[in-house]
């Protein structure tokens, strides 16, 4: 199918930054064409109209658990520890295979609505989410998640179940997969080395969390003698291409680390803010050359998918943290959101920017919003005063999935009254309103 989309502002790939201007974009199939110029012999089936329009490369949530979106606002205001093992994993116990993929349903209805095309995820009811973003047209990196101790039977069943997932959506070349070892309070010393041996033998690549709360630095500390970062480079962890969520808790040696083996680091402010864990020193992390993104965590945590919000965030509080305004600026920060994680995640000759040759993942915004007039500095505008509901349509592989805000690829009706009845079914409608 050949789309146009006509007359539109576009965030275009300038050297090392971005800069907006006017021009038109071809999509063929699943990739983009053209821009500007008309490719030769192209067929346009469907025009959009992009007069007072803004296009952008689609957003790419680095980190999150979509199953957890029926979760939000059930574990507020508590501790790390408390929030995780007394809230959140007794409501796992009861999950059902429906449940994830109904969850993951909703998540994927809040990401696409506010301009993310792409998510890394891990999970733990296998073949739901991929069954979701299947259905929806998303795309998404996924992983198992993977606890364990030694060679125990339920660490390899979990190992086992990540393989058979992976084998089972090789027909979707939207979905990748990667191994998923929770982390280092989960997993002890001898299964993360199996979970490394394993990646490396399948050519797989790392998602796990890693120095997120100081309890977790002082369980790794009395266990292992050091930091949470440098017993996953002793496991041999980081090498093979390796994503590490959170990074809050760290100092230079452990930065140095990330660096040397070209870990991806993605910093998820909102969730890391709401469960008291602190602020990843992100502008350190961007001068010593990490390659640093972005992601919202679970909706248990955070407690929405908006990757705007998690921008917004992001480009603020380092500037009051660092008490330097430099820090982490809008055109950073988009960038962040966007190439970088296409880079954390393989997949930067293929999205995170608008390029003849890479894959249409995008997402269109109305300028005619207040939140966007005047049109100063778009970019600015991105990161300063987008909320994600400018979010007009998105297009995803090269298919139009949401169009006028109104989701194309899944009802949205039947997605909340199933999520109303898990929480029911839970008895979490019972909590203090």
């Amino acid at each position: 199918m050949g789309i146009v989309i006509k007359n539109a502002l576009a965030v275009l790939p300038q050297g090392a930054e971005d800069a907006v201007r006017e021009t038109d974009i071809y999509i063929e199939k699943d990739r983009i064409a053209g821009i500007g110029a008309r490719p030769d012999g192209f067929v346009e089936d469907k025009v959009i109209d992009g007069t007072d329009k803004l296009v952008i490369p689609g957003l790419v949530n680095c980190h999150t658990h979509s199953y957890m979106s029926f979760m939000r606002n059930v574990a507020d205001d508590l501790s790390f520890m408390d929030w995780l093992f007394g809230t959140i994993d007794p409501i796992e116990q009861q999950m059902t295979d429906e449940d994830t993929y109904w969850g993951a349903n909703l998540a994927i209805i809040e990401m696409m609505k506010s301009g993310t095309t792409c998510f890394n995820d891990m999970q733990m009811n296998i073949h739901q989410t991929t069954r979701a973003v299947k259905e929806t047209g998303m795309r998404a990196v996924i992983s198992r998640g993977l606890v364990g101790s030694g060679d125990d039977e339920d660490g390899q069943m979990r190992l086992r179940q990540a393989y058979e997932e992976r084998d089972a959506a090789k027909d979707c070349d939207r979905l990748s997969f990667v191994l998923g070892p929770h982390a280092p309070y989960t997993c002890d010393e001898a299964y993360l080395k199996i979970v490394a041996a394993e990646a490396k033998k399948n050519g797989m690549g790392i998602h796990m969390h890693l120095s997120e709360s100081e309890s977790e630095m002082e369980q790794i500390r009395e266990k292992y003698g050091c930091s949470p970062i440098e017993l996953a480079d002793r496991c041999g962890l980081f090498d093979v291409p390796a994503v590490a969520a959170h990074c809050v808790q760290i100092d230079e040696a452990d930065m140095d680390i990330l660096k040397r083996k070209n870990v991806s680091v993605v910093t998820n402010p909102a969730s890391n803010m709401k469960l008291g864990n602190g602020f990843a020193p992100v502008g350190r992390m961007l001068e010593k050359g990490i390659n640093v993104c972005l992601g919202t965590d679970g909706a248990a945590s955070n407690n929405c998918l908006n990757m705007f919000h998690e921008l917004s965030l992001l480009t603020l509080i380092h500037k009051g943290t660092g008490r330097t305004p430099q820090c982490v600026s809008a055109k950073e920060g988009f960038r962040i959101a966007t190439i970088n994680g296409a880079r954390a995640l393989g997949m930067e000759r293929e999205i995170g920017s608008i390029e003849v040759g890479k894959k249409a993942d995008l997402a269109i915004l109305d300028l005619n919003t207040p939140s966007l007039t005047p049109r100063n500095n778009l970019i600015a505008a991105l990161s300063y005063s987008a909320n994600g509901s400018e979010v007009d349509t998105v297009i995803i592989d090269g298919r139009v999935t949401m169009e006028h805000r109104k989701i194309l690829t899944v009802d949205e009706q039947l997605v909340y009254r199933k999520i109303q009845e898990i929480i029911v079914r839970m008895g979490l409608d019972k909590k203090v309103y």
